[in-house]
């Protein structure tokens, strides 16, 4: 199976999705957060809180895994992606770019470690963080594409919660 055929894009909410792993584009303290992050501690329950707050912490671009508790898959991966507001773009310790593209890189890479073979992320960083959907999509695909065909051999799922995301991958797929 050609490494494009284990890339899947769908448009819908990640906390329904039956893959083995799920990503959460969380916050560098691990809180409950809106968005996706949101729903995502929403829908696992008050357990995912409590282990997130005995992590405690997690730096931008890299990822920590949990139990995934009331949700459908086995594990929940917490990414932090860069924050491109004005206040807090510049306090980033390296470029966007190269923190974005940790974030995915670093959760295939857990997901591996710990033997699951399917992960489904979020587009990380578009929302609150204000990072552009069209260079996020680039970013996001390439790395993938890189660990799809290099040393994962599961399968990654992109699930897009607004038109606007599904289109940005759209354009990089077709």
């Amino acid at each position: 199976m050609k490494p494009s055929d284990r890339l899947h894009i769908v448009k819908g909410s990640i906390t329904r999705l039956t893959t083995d792993s799920i990503v959460n584009a969380a916050n560098n303290q691990l809180r409950a957060g809106s968005g996706v992050c949101g729903a995502i501690h929403s829908a696992a329950g008050p357990m995912l809180q409590t282990e997130c707050m005995k992590i405690g912490w997690c730096p931008t671009g890299q990822s920590v895994i949990t139990d995934a508790y009331n949700l459908p898959c086995k594990k929940v991966i917490h990414t932090v992606g860069p924050d491109l507001r004005p206040w807090a773009a510049d306090k980033l310790a390296e470029s966007p770019e190269w923190l974005l593209a940790s974030c995915y890189d670093t959760a295939i890479s857990l997901a591996k470690a710990n033997g699951l073979k399917s992960i489904a992320f979020p587009c990380i960083s578009t929302g609150v963080y204000m990072y552009p959907k069209s260079e996020a999509a680039h970013i996001a695909y390439d790395t993938i594409m890189h660990r799809l065909s290099t040393d994962y051999d599961g399968e990654v799922t992109v699930c897009c919660f607004t038109d606007d995301d599904l289109e940005s991958y759209r354009q990089l797929t077709d």
